[in-house]
């Protein structure tokens, strides 16, 4: 099997990997467990849920360590078409690996603050423990959304380093650069303008979509097999 066939199917396979962990750990924990602007129905559920948030936190830190994978092998895919495009790929999404590990920091202070049963923190009324651990997680999904700036950066010079291959159809590229201004547009709303987050999210939701074809072609087509290696476009 051609070298890029083989590395482009190693990316899908890897890549449709770590996504699998996000609905889970990014969407269906927080939605279970925050119960927007009731702190105490909040802590309740945290603490009646323990086993679940702590399966978000680890599956949360699998799809993040999985995905660094991701971009080193589609950095190896794109190195010969564009080093430029492929190495700004590379650092505009490991940018946002710290800020991913880091942001689950606040999944783990709401757990410690639900918990009756720690010591430490005694001196503290429940209430207000109830309000930190409701505090934490919704500072958790505000992480979640600056995590996202890079999440939709890393797509332009993806879907450049596509257009330019020539061993993968460029209307991929296309839809890849539509899903990073969605995630672009739908961040900025969430921290600049939340009066219109919920109309730009009804909007940017299917421009998000855009990301997923290129996931199901790595993986079951993979890349064109190539005579020789790929030379790098000009400016390049």
């Amino acid at each position: 099997m051609d070298s890029n066939k083989k590395t482009a199917r190693l990316a899908g396979l890897l890549y449709i990997l770590s996504s699998l962990t996000a609905p889970f750990a990014l969407i269906y924990v927080p939605n279970k467990l925050v119960v927007r602007g009731d702190a105490a129905a909040t802590a309740d559920r945290i603490r009646a849920s323990e086993t679940m948030l702590r399966w978000g936190i680890a599956a949360e830190l699998l799809g993040t360590v999985v995905f660094i994978f991701v971009v080193l092998v589609l950095y190896r895919l794109f190195k010969p078409v564009s080093e430029k495009h492929a190495l700004a790929m590379m650092v505009l999404i490991l940018l946002s690996v710290p800020i991913s590990f880091l942001n689950v920091l606040n999944e783990v202070a709401a757990l410690n603050l639900a918990q009756r049963g720690t010591n430490f923190l005694s001196v503290i009324d429940a209430p207000q423990r109830d309000a930190l651990a409701y505090l934490f997680m919704r500072l958790h999904g505000r992480g979640f959304v600056v995590a996202q700036v890079f999440w939709g950066l890393w797509l332009f010079p993806f879907g450049a380093c596509v257009i330019r291959s020539g061993f993968i159809p460029r209307f991929l590229g296309v839809l890849l650069m539509v899903a990073g201004a969605g995630y672009l547009a739908d961040s900025f709303a969430e921290l600049v303008l939340p009066q219109y987050a919920d109309a730009v999210g009804r909007v940017t939701a299917i421009m998000n979509f855009g990301e997923l074809p290129i996931i199901f072609w790595l993986l079951i087509w993979g890349a064109k097999p190539q005579g020789g290696s790929v030379p790098a476009a000009p400016g390049g």
